[in-house]
């Protein structure tokens, strides 16, 4: 497994190494032993797939308040992203900051984002699917998101507010601005208890 750490800290990029010969290829996106020699411990809980058929969707910037923080490994089966996390870790001198990667179902790269992140992600090409495996069950009730062209993030998706396909959800998130982030310190340990 090729892995390069991103910054914020905490993120990391994955490219799993395929085998190749006459056939084709196989690779292994996901073992439990691989992942935990990387520091990634959680066990995931949910599988989810999201299908976009256009060009220019914008997915997210969204988050799961503690205790149901979630943990997100993400790749594309089908097209390519740009995929795109913030931090939102009180304390954490990243505080606020992203990282965007480009993810393609050629290249097989996958994105780490624990929790206490904003995740989200604009897709370059038509009939793109992602693929995310997660580490706390989808709850309705923790829910949160931001603005995914919120200024104060300074993030470059490639597209506009008015070019962005976009869910009536997404079009209605607050800015960054007067953000009180839920993940501080020790609050996922709620969870575990």
């Amino acid at each position: 497994m090729h892995v390069t750490p991103l910054s914020p800290p905490g993120l990391l990029r994955l490219v799993p190494p395929r085998f190749g010969d006459g056939r084709g290829w196989f690779c292994t996106v996901y073992a439990a032993e691989t992942l935990a020699g990387l520091g990634i411990g959680e066990a995931f809980v949910q599988d989810s797939v999201s299908f976009s058929e256009r060009a220019g969707t914008v997915r997210g910037l969204h988050f799961q308040r503690p205790p149901h923080g979630q943990g997100k490994l993400v790749r594309v089966v089908r097209g390519r992203i740009r995929d795109v996390s913030v931090d939102l870790r009180v304390g954490s001198p990243a505080y606020g900051e992203h990282a965007a990667v480009e993810l393609a179902a050629e290249g097989g790269e996958q994105v780490w984002v624990p929790p206490g992140f904003a995740h989200g992600f604009v897709t370059l090409e038509d009939a793109t699917e992602v693929h995310y495996k997660s580490t706390a069950a989808w709850a309705p009730a923790s829910e949160g998101g931001l603005a995914f062209d919120c200024p104060a993030l300074g993030i470059d998706w490639g597209v506009t507010r008015a070019e962005a396909v976009l869910s009536e959800r997404d079009r209605e998130l607050p800015g960054f601005a007067g953000f009180e982030s839920p993940f501080r310190p020790g609050a996922e340990a709620a969870r575990d208890r």
